[in-house]
């Protein structure tokens, strides 16, 4: 018994990071700097709302995930079938994009720190990648690299802090009453919105829960606590580079738009800071690999039974495809932009799919009851994502212009 629940809390807490670390991409450390350029002080108000908007996306996904022990594909077709397949395929096409851009902020990584050519750098992440699932417990290997790299962004980034001295103060205060005003930081939450939650980091954690068999009911405390606790490391990140840049734009200085989090580390604390930027890009980076990776296969595994015989190479395979395309094209900033809008349309899908799951009887079971202010809180967010989705079509329009 004590074995089985120490067990229990290793998986809960490896679902917590890999959501968490799965959220915490290149592509976040860019977003956290810009708005903070752009907001300085009142990105905090951003934060906050986000954050208890993830809450609500992520505790009605986990609990309908959870209990009824399907993945999202599978309480998609129990729905309508054939409406799992599509779900599949949005979170598969997304999470494959976005891990090309995650092995570019690995060689990024390697660069700053290291100065490795960006080449070496593409191949060196992916490899570092693949060695995970090479492994004999591929899964417990991915708990433990999620939390490791996890905890060393976390210090890494403190210590920046501790260096910048950033008006914390202020921040605190806006906090709750932004400067900005409420109205013109809407776009921002939006953003982060789906930054957070968007696309397959969604489901990364609740699936890591149904692979380690911490389903059905009675361990619902337990599958709260996890989610809740994915946030909270996920925020605990974005708060802490939010500080660490507020410390450098509160004092006039500009960032590089064209690499504002990088520019912000080295402005702040000099060639030390610099390469700190370079260990928290890497650390991003390889965890967004492995992440998007596990969670994309795991969505095509009940799908197809080729891919659930053959998932450790299936997976492999999905990391060395983004390796190769990001040595060949270099910037894939096309497909970025296809990536965005994609991620922006699988977040109100998805979630609507779960809201209409968690009122079903024959996928939650007949004594499961879904707390209502649950269900008309991820109705709101629903609509707000719809939002977004529609808002970033209007990137496809870039790919042919």
């Amino acid at each position: 018994m004590e074995e089985k629940k120490k067990s229990n809390g290793g998986a809960l807490l490896g679902a917590a990071f890999i959501m968490a670390t799965s959220a915490i991409g290149p592509g976040f450390l860019t977003q956290t700097a810009k708005f903070t350029s752009d907001f300085q002080a009142s990105f905090g108000f951003v934060i906050l709302v986000s954050i208890l908007l993830a809450i609500v996306v992520q505790m009605n996904v986990w609990r309908v995930l959870c209990v009824s022990g399907m993945r999202g594909q599978d309480v998609a077709n129990k729905l309508l079938p054939g409406l799992g397949y599509f779900v599949a395929l949005l979170v598969v096409l997304g999470g494959l994009v976005f891990n090309i851009g995650n092995v570019g902020g690995g060689a990024l990584g390697f660069n700053t720190l290291l100065g490795l050519p960006l080449t070496a750098g593409y191949i060196l992440a992916g490899a570092i990648a693949i060695a995970v699932f090479l492994l004999k417990n591929a899964t417990k290997a991915m708990d433990t690299l999620t939390k490791v790299l996890g905890g060393v962004m976390i210090v890494v980034i403190f210590v920046v802090i501790v260096i910048v001295k950033p008006p914390v103060g202020q921040a605190i205060k806006e906090t709750f009453i932004p400067s900005t005003g409420a109205v013109a930081l809407f776009p921002a939450i939006l953003t982060l919105l789906g930054g957070t939650v968007g696309g397959y980091i969604t489901f990364a954690g609740a699936h890591r829960l149904i692979d380690a068999g911490i389903t059905k009911k009675e361990n619902l405390k337990e599958v709260n606590k996890s989610s809740i606790m994915g946030i909270g490391i996920a925020t605990i990140v974005r708060i802490f580079l939010f500080l660490a840049i507020l410390g450098v734009v509160a004092k006039g200085l500009t960032l590089d738009p064209n690499n504002p989090a990088a520019d912000a580390f080295s402005q702040g604390a000099g060639e030390l800071g610099y390469r700190f930027f370079g260990l928290v890009l890497l650390c991003a980076a390889v965890t967004s690999i492995v992440g998007a990776a596990y969670t994309s296969v795991s969505f095509m595994k009940t799908l197809s039974k080729t891919v659930a015989k053959y998932e450790k190479w299936v997976t492999i395979a999905f990391i060395a495809v983004s390796t190769l395309v990001m040595a060949i094209l270099g910037q894939p900033a096309t497909l970025l932009v296809l990536a965005g809008a994609l991620n922006g349309l699988i977040l109100p899908v998805t979630l609507g799919v779960c809201l209409v799951a968690s009122q079903k009887k024959s996928i939650m079971g007949q004594d499961y009851k879904h707390p209502k202010w649950l269900l008309i809180l991820g109705i709101l967010v629903v609509l707000l994502a719809a939002y977004l989705g529609v808002t970033s079509l209007s990137g496809l329009g870039k790919l042919f212009a």
